[in-house]
Order: C-alpha cells, then sequence, then structure tokens
C-alpha cells in the first residue's frame, strides 16, 4: 500500500492499481457492507477494512489524499491507527494554499435501533462522546474526546480492535476475521485480556471512538459538531453519514481559516509517495 500526494478538494481517493488504477472515492454513497469493518464498493470493485486509515487521516488533519493498493484489503497493521499517524509524523505533512471545508452540523440529525444510538449536533469543534456497554470483562466505558484539544496520535491512534474469545470459531466459520491474531487484536476472556496488557483501561471505548472518526470520515469533510453514540457500531456510524447527507438542511459546508487548525494537523497531506514504503504498512 502507498499513499500518494492530491490537490486541495481531491479528498480521499482508493486506488486499486490491480485492477488499472480504479478509483473508490472514501464517500458515503460507496459504502458496501459493514458488519466488523467497513468497506466500500464501486462498480463491483471492492476496498475493505477501511475505518483505521480513514481514521488516522482525518484524525491528523489530512483531507487530501490517493491511496494505492493492490488488493481488496487495507492492512490491519497491530489493530489501532497509531503505525498510519507514525508514517505520516516521519515524514510530515504540509499545508495546501486552498482552506479547508468542514461539514458544519446545524440542526440534530439521529439514528436509533433499539438500545443503540448516534447522533450529531450544532457544536464549535469536532467533540465525541461514546458508551458502551459489553460482557465481562469490559462492561461500561465512556469516552469523551475533543478533537480540537486532544492529540489523536496519543489520546485515540494506539487503541486496538478487540474481540471475544468465545466467538472466534463461529466467526471464522462466517469468513469474517480471518486475519485476526493475538498481534492485531485484544483477545477477550472472562478473566481477561489473553494478550494483555492493554495500552488503556479503557481501550476498547477508545477504538470504537477510532472506528466512528474513520466511518464519519466518509460524509467526504472533516465534521464540525458533537457526535454522541451509545452501543453503536459500523452499521450506525455510516447510516448516521447517510442520513446527514441525504438532509441538505442539517448541514453546509464551512471554510475552516488555518489559524484553527491544531499544530500537529493540516489542511491536507503532501506526502512524497516514498513516505510509505515503512515495511510496517506494506502488503495486506
Amino acid at each position: 500500500m502507498r499513499l500518494l500526494p492530491a490537490p486541495a478538494g481531491s479528498g480521499i481517493v482508493f486506488r486499486r492499481t490491480d485492477l488499472d488504477n480504479f478509483e473508490i472515492p472514501a464517500v458515503g454513497r460507496n459504502v458496501a457492507k459493514v458488519s466488523y469493518a467497513t468497506s466500500l464498493m464501486r462498480q463491483g470493485v471492492l476496498i475493505s477494512t477501511t475505518e483505521h486509515l480513514l481514521s488516522a487521516l482525518i484524525g491528523m488533519g489530512v483531507d487530501n489524499v490517493i491511496v494505492e493498493l493492490d488488493n481488496l484489503e487495507l492492512p490491519i497493521l497491530d489493530g489501532s491507527s497509531l503505525p498510519y499517524v507514525e508514517a505520516f509524523l516521519s515524514v510530515g505533512i504540509r499545508t495546501q494554499r486552498r482552506r479547508r471545508e468542514s461539514i458544519r452540523v446545524l440542526r440534530p440529525v439521529e439514528v436509533r435501533e433499539g438500545n443503540k444510538f448516534i447522533g450529531v449536533y450544532p457544536d464549535s469543534g469536532y467533540r465525541i462522546d461514546y458508551t458502551i456497554d459489553f460482557p465481562a470483562p469490559i462492561g461500561w466505558q465512556h469516552a469523551s474526546v475533543d478533537l480540537a484539544t486532544e492529540t489523536y496520535g496519543a489520546f485515540i491512534a494506539p487503541a486496538r480492535t478487540f474481540g471475544y474469545k468465545a466467538d472466534e470459531q463461529r466467526l471464522r466459520n462466517m469468513g469474517l476475521i480471518r486475519g485476526a491474531s493475538p498481534e492485531n487484536a485484544i483477545v477477550l476472556t472472562p478473566s481477561g485480556p489473553e494478550n494483555g496488557p492493554l495500552r488503556f483501561t479503557d481501550e476498547c471505548v477508545r477504538h470504537k471512538v477510532l472506528d466512528l472518526i474513520g466511518d464519519l470520515a466518509l460524509a467526504g469533510r472533516r465534521i464540525e459538531g458533537h457526535v454522541v453514540a451509545e452501543r453503536a457500531g459500523h452499521a450506525m456510524h455510516t447510516a448516521l453519514v447517510s442520513r446527514l447527507m441525504k438532509d441538505r438542511s442539517a448541514w453546509e459546508l464551512a471554510r475552516v481559516p488555518v489559524t484553527e487548525t491544531p499544530a500537529v494537523d493540516s489542511e491536507t497531506a503532501r506526502l512524497p509517495a516514498a513516505a510509505m514504503a515503512n515495511p510496517a504498512l506494506m502488503g495486506a
């Protein structure tokens, strides 16, 4: 996999080099399926497990980039987005002349499904409140994040994906989590993580925030609003994107002055192609 610079206004675009450089923009209309990961499809061409890279890009302020890969699945790496963040920082992120546009939420938009809920509300920044409630050993966890002030790379990026040991065989029989291993996921048993220690005591809910940021990137721009999620997941994250985008009265495009951009972020990336030749990011 390789990341290339893109002109201002390009957005995030996946390019399948094994299929004559076929391109799939990272936008909500291309969402194909969402279960244990988020996949995109255009004209029958699939890109799978996009959320961790998209989260790292949005979290670090990268708006315009071409993502080249030669197969349908992005690398899982260590199950977090930290390796992506480290690669970005190793080469630097450059601000382009054109100012960033954000999606400014004007009125509440919500999605409910039983005891699951997600909504986005007007706010001057990009705030997230996420609550989960899983069987032991996770239980109830809550995370509150302000992406305008918190350091994404330290607070969110290191949080790894997780799963229950008891569910492993059932999911593999369904053709899911085929690449999962203790090296790229937290393996949970009733007594605790099988491959501890955790990076944070609340690592699971932080990873849900990571996934949410990646899925909301499919709005095409960074959100300016307050997102509240309870027991949600990829399906509800992308359903919120769809509902928000369809209701044009609920949002507007807003130009973001450069001075409002966090110091570690920029309007967009100008990453040399060689930057992503980091061995940690190669392959699937």
